[in-house]
C-alpha cells in the first residue's frame, strides 16, 4: 500500500477536485449537480448558474422553474433542483447561510450523503474525515485487490483501514485522476499505466 500510495502520488502531484468552485457553497452544489454527470459538464453550467447565485438565500428564493432551467443540461434537473433549494433553505435555517463543517450535520441536507459530504469538508475545509468513493474510486480500488466490497459505504471503511488519514482526500483524487487518464473502464492503459506492477489485474 505503502508503494502505491508513493506511486500514484509521484504520478499525480497536482491531483485536486475538477469541480470549479470558489467557496463551499459553490463547491457543495456543484457536487450535488455532478451525479449522474461529467464534471466537465457542471463546470459549463456552474460557470453560468454562480454568476446569478452567489448565496444560499438567492437559491432558496429562487423559483423553482428558474433553477431547474439553469441546470437542465447535467440531468436529472427536477429533483437536483428540489435538493439544491431545500439544501440552502436548512442552510439558511439551521447555519446562518453557511456551509457546515461536519459530517453529521452536511448528511442532514437535502441531497447530501457520504460521498459529497466528503468532497465538501476535504476540498472546501481540509478536513479528512472520510474517502470519497465515486465510480473511479469503487473500480480503481476493486482492481488493485484493496477491496471486494462493492458498495460504496463498505468500500469506505476497507479504504480508511488501508490509507493514511492525512491522505484520504488526495488519495480519491489520484485514483479519479487515474481512472479518467490511465485506468478507463472498459479499455483500461495497462500498457503505459504508471502503476501497473502494483496492480494484480494487469495481467489479466
Amino acid at each position: 500500500m505503502k508503494r502505491l500510495l508513493v506511486g500514484l502520488q509521484k504520478t499525480y502531484p497536482d491531483a485536486h477536485c475538477e469541480l470549479e468552485h470558489g467557496s463551499p457553497l459553490e463547491l457543495l452544489v456543484a457536487t450535488i449537480l455532478s451525479a449522474q454527470c461529467t464534471d466537465k459538464r457542471v463546470n459549463k453550467v456552474t460557470a453560468q448558474l454562480f454568476r446569478k447565485f452567489r448565496s444560499a438565500a438567492d437559491y432558496a428564493n429562487a423559483p423553482l422553474a428558474t433553477l431547474e432551467q439553469e441546470i437542465k443540461t447535467t440531468g436529472f434537473y427536477r429533483n437536483k433542483a428540489k435538493n439544491i433549494q431545500a439544501c440552502c433553505r436548512k442552510l439558511l435555517e439551521r447555519h446562518g447561510g453557511e456551509v457546515p463543517r461536519t459530517m453529521g450535520e452536511l448528511t442532514r441536507l437535502d441531497g447530501v450523503g457520504r460521498k459529497t459530504a466528503n468532497v465538501v469538508l476535504g476540498n472546501a475545509f481540509a478536513l479528512n474525515e472520510g474517502i470519497v468513493v465515486d465510480t473511479h474510486v469503487s473500480r480503481l480500488t476493486r482492481r488493485l485487490g484493496l477491496t471486494k466490497q462493492t458498495t460504496p459505504e463498505k468500500i469506505e471503511v476497507d479504504l480508511m483501514k488501508l490509507v493514511p488519514q492525512g491522505q484520504w482526500t488526495l488519495f480519491s483524487h489520484w485514483l479519479i485522476w487515474h481512472g479518467r487518464r490511465r485506468c478507463f473502464a472498459r479499455t483500461p492503459d495497462c500498457a503505459k499505466c504508471e502503476i501497473a506492477k502494483r496492480c494484480p489485474s494487469c495481467a489479466v
